[in-house]
């Protein structure tokens, strides 16, 4: 089992930054790559960003280049979400998740909320 918690979120203006952290505990081995998702009210959920925890190669939704940026220390076996330039739209509960590869979850996170204000 792989234990994730995030944290990081909170309320912000727009065009500010947040860095958002996921921490695993557990048999963080198992899992090869984290990826972040987000899910606004009454939307599905999306995928965000995704990182290889050995390589540190990463991908990124369309609509999030070049604003967000995923990172890992695998020495705390932590996984980070910078964003920049927040806009309305951004405004979610972002999830972090584990697994296999990154199309393929086995463990989630609860979420940490993230409300950007105009």
């Amino acid at each position: 089992q792989v234990q994730l918690v995030e944290s990081g979120g909170g309320l912000v203006q727009a065009g500010g930054s947040l860095r958002l952290s996921c921490a695993a505990s557990g048999r963080t081995f198992s899992s090869a790559a984290v990826g972040w998702f987000r899910q606004a009210p009454g939307k599905e959920r999306e995928f965000v960003a995704a990182i290889y925890l050995s390589s540190g190669f990463s991908r990124y939704a369309d609509t999030v280049k070049g604003r967000f940026t995923i990172s890992r220390d695998k020495a705390n076996n932590t996984v980070y979400l910078q964003i920049n330039s927040l806009q309305a739209e951004d405004s979610a509960v972002y999830l972090c998740a584990a697994g296999k590869n990154w199309f393929e979850y086995d463990y989630w996170g609860q979420g940490t909320q993230v409300t950007v204000s105009s």
